[in-house]
C-alpha cells in the first residue's frame, strides 16, 4: 500500500465531529424532501399499479424471469400498471412485460455500489432515481394496489416484511401480497408457522392470511382481480 492510499483510507475512517453530523443532517432534509416531492408529483398520475419485485441477479433465461415478465404482461391486460425497482433481473422482467403489454411501466431506481442500473423497458416519464431507500420504499407502497414478490434476497425480504407489517398494524389499507414460487417461499412459510407462530407466539394465526403463495401467473391475476371486486383502487397513504 502506498502512502497516498494509506492516507485516503485513514481519511475515510476519520470520525466526523458532532457539529459536522448536525450540519449534514440538516441539509439532508432538503434532499429527502425533494425526493418525496418528485416521487409524489410523478406517481400520483400513474393510476392503479402493482409492484413486482425480486432479485436483481436473476438472468433472462431463468424461469422466474420469464414468469415475472408473464405476470407483468397479464397485469397490463387487466388494467394495471407495473412498478418495479427499475434495475436488472426480476425488475427488468417486470418492466419488460409491462412494455410488451402496452401498459404503464414504472421504475424506482436506487443508487447502489453494485448490481443496480436502469433497465431499458421503463417509460421515459416514469423513471425515478432515489438516493434514500426509505423514500423509495414509501413510493412502492403508496402507489401500489398489490405486491408480487418473486424470489430474491435481503432487499426482497425487506420490502415484503415491511408491507406485511404496515398492513398488520393498520398503518395502510389491506392489499394483496402474493409470493410467487412455492419451492422458494415454502421454507420461509414453515419457519414463520413453526417459530414465529407456534413456538414463540410472536404473531397471530390470522396474520398468515396477509399473504398468499402461488406458482402461476393466472393465480396472481385471479387473486388481485378477486380482491378488487370488493375494494376500490386507491393509494394507501
Amino acid at each position: 500500500m502506498t502512502p497516498m492510499e494509506d492516507k485516503k483510507i485513514r481519511e475515510k475512517l476519520k470520525q466526523k465531529t458532532w457539529n459536522e453530523i448536525k450540519t449534514n443532517d440538516s441539509w439532508a432534509i432538503f434532499k429527502i424532501m425533494s425526493e418525496f416531492v418528485d416521487g409524489y408529483e410523478k406517481l400520483s398520475r400513474i393510476g392503479p399499479c402493482v409492484s413486482v419485485y425480486g432479485s436483481a441477479r436473476t438472468k433472462p433465461e431463468d424461469k422466474y424471469y420469464k414468469l415475472a415478465e408473464d405476470i407483468a404482461f397479464k397485469l397490463t391486460q387487466n388494467g394495471y400498471g407495473v412498478i418495479t425497482g427499475g434495475g436488472p433481473g426480476i425488475m427488468e422482467a417486470g418492466n419488460k412485460g409491462a412494455r410488451r403489454g402496452g401498459g404503464i411501466s414504472v421504475g424506482l431506481n436506487i443508487d447502489l455500489p453494485f448490481e443496480q442500473h436502469d433497465n431499458p423497458y421503463i417509460d421515459n416519464d416514469k423513471n425515478l432515481d432515489f438516493d434514500y431507500f426509505f423514500v423509495r420504499k414509501v413510493m412502492f407502497v403508496k402507489y401500489a394496489q398489490g405486491f408480487v414478490a418473486m424470489p430474491g434476497g435481503f432487499g426482497t425480504l425487506d420490502e415484503l416484511f415491511e408491507a406485511i407489517t404496515l398492513i398488520q398494524t393498520d398503518k395502510i389499507g389491506k392489499f394483496p401480497i402474493i409470493l410467487v414460487g412455492s419451492e422458494f417461499w415454502n421454507g420461509l412459510l414453515e419457519w414463520i408457522k413453526s417459530t414465529l407462530l407456534e413456538k414463540y407466539q410472536n404473531i397471530s394465526k390470522k396474520d398468515l392470511d396477509l399473504f398468499s403463495i402461488v406458482d402461476t401467473s393466472d393465480e396472481v391475476i385471479e387473486i388481485i382481480n378477486t380482491f378488487y371486486k370488493k375494494h376500490h383502487l386507491r393509494p394507501n397513504f
